[in-house]
């Protein structure tokens, strides 16, 4: 019996000032700056410093799930030998380190991982 039809007002978008328009566009750039790109700026932060500060004997855990025990680290800087089992090594690249995971697997072991 009744219908409903949804419709903008009449002059609905024409009575907004161009002020109005500005300011909400800055605050979308400034809720996407505070929650995207801020956070993924801190965490990559933290990734370098974490590859940075990697040192012979600590145990990790790469980003394909294969845990081991940094053995050396190679001269050019990019790459390190890692023992996955006793006797056995794998080079793989310094990137291709998970932070979360090594540090939920230290933290499981009890191990303070060094600077915290």
């Amino acid at each position: 019996m009744y219908s409903v039809l949804l419709a903008a007002p009449a002059g609905g978008a024409q009575g907004q000032s161009p002020m109005f328009s500005f300011f909400m566009m800055g605050a979308i750039i400034l809720v996407f700056y505070f929650f995207m790109i801020r956070p993924q700026a801190k965490k990559a932060k933290d990734q370098k410093k974490y590859i940075d500060n990697l040192q012979k004997g600590d145990k990790v855990v790469t980003i394909a799930g294969i845990h081991g025990k940094i053995n050396k680290i190679n001269e050019d800087g990019t790459t390190l030998e890692l023992e996955v089992s006793p006797g056995s090594y794998i080079k793989i690249e310094k990137q291709a380190l998970s932070m979360e995971w090594t540090a939920a697997l230290n933290k499981a072991n009890g191990v303070v991982p060094a600077g915290k």
